[in-house]
């Protein structure tokens, strides 16, 4: 049996608002020396994840800049859930708005947990079958994404080279190749 237990948070206090997400200060007791320590964390809505694979067999990637590493990285279509707003249902819009691909048949690959060292958020994943291109991307202003369609059949190799490095994409699409092939 684990000796492990959870930490009492007593406290806690928002540092800054950043606009889609705060940071903020717990203070909370550690349960074998009730002793005080901090900790930070980052609050954010859930998030999602969607592979939409066509009927080709290809999976729309969008490639896009990302401010913290200030690259442009090939990613799956993913983003936030809005307030009130069903994962599977954000995993569908993000999709249409980012490639202009209208998913197909969508199922759960399950939901993860990005960083629980510093956000408490979850990361739901979908795989979206039988997708067709369907409008236009739609982008925020800030925003900017286009589309790459990539046989079925290379991932494991892109993955494998680095060329997709985002681990939270990384981890969906080895999760929906390990789960597509334990259906075979």
């Amino acid at each position: 049996m684990s000796e492990i237990r959870p930490w009492v948070r007593k406290q806690t206090r928002q540092l800054a608002d950043c606009r889609v997400f705060t940071v903020s200060e717990s203070i909370s007791l550690c349960p074998r020396t009730e002793n005080e320590h901090s900790f930070y964390f980052i609050d954010t809505a859930d998030w999602v994840n969607i592979v939409p694979i066509t009927t080709n067999e290809e999976v729309v990637f969008i490639r896009q800049f990302r401010h913290g590493t200030e690259e442009i990285t090939l990613e799956i279509p993913g983003g936030m859930v809005d307030p009130g707003e069903d994962p599977g249902a954000a995993a569908v819009r993000e999709c249409m708005e980012e490639s202009g691909f209208r998913a197909g048949s969508v199922e759960s690959l399950g939901v993860l947990s990005p960083n629980p060292a510093i956000f408490p958020n979850k990361l739901h994943t979908y795989l979206a079958t039988g997708c067709e291109r369907a409008g236009n991307i739609t982008n925020t202003s800030t925003e900017h994404t286009e589309v790459e369609l990539v046989p079925l059949s290379d991932l494991p190799t892109l993955l494998q080279k680095g060329v997709i490095d985002h681990a939270l994409v990384v981890a969906t699409l080895w999760r929906m190749l390990y789960l597509r092939q334990e259906d075979r």
